[in-house]
């Protein structure tokens, strides 16, 4: 019997077109900074290191190789706001021809939203520092939430 896996509350999986409440978003106070990456852009590993250095407008000192990537997500000091917003468009197309990269991008991200949660609203709410959002077609929800809960079991198997 396989064990249930539940996804951590500061990871959000929306069908295109669908909608999160802002509340699950937003912090009651403080500096909020939102990145938006496309997944269509990510079609090798040279797209995937563009997108997120321009849209998380890394720091100049990024060495664009995965190891780069998770210190920088793993940071994250270098951008000046309390809680930050990654959203990942057509999540689902990241490196189409290379799943098993794709499952280093997801673990990369599920790495860094464990690093950065949580923290505590005023009514006792827990909302992460980091909240990432990923989209993708209705049709391919159900395997990309899967893909998402075989990385997160594997990244909170290992130590952070």
């Amino acid at each position: 019997m396989r064990a249930v896996v539940h996804d951590p509350p500061w990871l959000h999986v929306i069908a295109a077109g669908g909608a999160l409440p802002v509340d699950l978003l937003l912090p009651a106070t403080g500096t909020t900074y939102v990145a938006r990456v496309d997944g269509r852009e990510m079609a090798d590993l040279d797209g995937v290191f563009q997108s997120f250095y321009d849209g998380l407008r890394l720091p100049d000192y990024f060495g664009w190789n995965w190891n780069a990537l998770h210190d920088c997500l793993r940071d994250l000091h270098w951008l000046p706001a309390e809680h930050r917003v990654l959203i990942v468009e057509a999540a689902d197309e990241a490196l189409p021809d290379d799943p098993d990269e794709r499952l280093v991008l997801f673990r990369a991200l599920l790495r860094a939203g464990r690093r950065w949660s949580y923290t505590r609203k005023p009514d006792g709410v827990e909302l992460g520092r980091l909240v990432l959002v990923l989209y993708c077609d209705a049709g391919t929800v159900p395997s990309l939430r899967e893909q998402l809960q075989s990385c997160w079991a594997e990244v909170t198997a290992s130590p952070s």
